[in-house]
């Protein structure tokens, strides 16, 4: 059955939701691994949805400058956006959706967000929240809080469509409602609303209530409507 919500605003993660950068991102992490002897599978099963500098602290070995690190992996993301596509279905949602109604809410720097946006010809939002304009990453609620803030709504009138489980717990944290998207099986994502991806999604807008979305998934639970 398809479920409907209404809210005041759409906040979206990119790399997994928005955006399939998975083979560009592989590709940076395992140069990084090589480049340091490190497992590559270790650290891709960690790295979504964290921002890259704090991966880059959790993995490097004793004495690498993190900072230099970083900059040497967000340049090597920058350089590959090779096979960066659009997430089905996001780019005909995105169109249906007024400017002041969404915005983007990333563990990517700035820069690199617009590459990859651009990269798989999806719209920026007016509003972009990313990894340099926040001072903790996810799961920290501080960028969906930051999102929403800028739309002028409060959290909780906010739907969120994340792929990982940093970016839930985050969202669930800042008391907005959270929706999967894609196969994520974390402890996070149990008993959400799940879609595979946009294909079907459909968002009518009105200046009196908001947005009426409608997900075309079943869910586990009983979910009620966002005012």
């Amino acid at each position: 059955m398809p479920l409907v919500l209404t809210a005041q605003a759409l906040l979206f993660d990119m790399d997994g939701t928005l955006v399939d950068s998975t083979a560009a991102v592989e590709r940076t992490w395992r140069r990084f691994a090589a480049r340091h002897g490190l497992d590559a599978a270790e650290i891709l099963a960690s790295a979504h949805g964290q921002r890259t500098v704090e991966t880059v602290a959790a993995y490097a070995p004793p004495g690498t400058d993190v900072a230099a690190e970083t900059a040497w992996l967000v340049a090597q993301d920058m350089a590959d956006t090779s096979g960066t596509v659009a997430v089905p279905g996001a780019t005909e949602l995105l169109a249906a959706l007024p400017p002041h109604r969404w915005a983007l809410v990333t563990s990517a720097g700035r820069d690199l967000a617009v590459r990859r946006m651009a990269a798989a010809g999806l719209p920026l939002p007016e509003i972009l929240i990313s990894a340099d304009d926040v001072r903790q990453g996810k799961p920290s609620p501080e960028g969906f809080v930051a999102a929403a803030g800028r739309l002028g709504v409060d959290p909780s009138a906010a739907v969120v469509f994340e792929d990982a489980e940093l970016g839930l717990l985050a969202a669930r944290a800042a008391g907005c409602f959270p929706v999967v998207v894609g196969a994520h099986g974390g402890a996070a994502a149990q008993g959400r609303p799940r879609i595979a991806d946009f294909t079907g999604v459909t968002c009518a807008a009105s200046d009196e209530d908001g947005l009426r979305l409608v997900l075309p998934a079943s869910v586990p639970v009983r979910v009620p409507a966002l005012s």
